[in-house]
C-alpha cells in the first residue's frame, strides 16, 4: 500500500465518495492506494483534499515526506 493510500485508510476515507465528488475513478483511486509506481498528479491531490476537507499540505506532506533537496 503507498502512503496515500495509508493516509486515506488511517483517516477512513470511502473511495467511492470521493470518486462521486472528484470524478477520479475508483480503479484510478485504488492504482494510486495501492501501487507504488503510480505517481499522483497535483490535480488529483488538490480534488482529493477538497473531498475530504483537508489541507492539500497535509497530505502533500504525508505522501511526499521522503523528499529532501540535495545537499552539497
Amino acid at each position: 500500500m503507498t502512503r496515500f493510500g495509508e493516509y486515506l485508510n488511517k483517516k477512513s476515507i470511502k473511495k467511492a465518495e470521493v470518486s462521486r465528488k472528484t470524478g477520479i475513478s475508483p480503479s484510478r483511486l485504488s492504482e494510486l492506494a495501492l501501487n507504488e509506481s503510480t505517481n499522483l498528479k497535483a490535480e488529483e491531490l488538490y480534488l482529493v483534499a477538497l473531498a475530504i476537507d483537508v489541507n492539500p499540505i497535509e497530505i502533500l506532506e504525508v505522501v511526499f515526506k521522503d523528499l529532501k533537496l540535495i545537499s552539497k
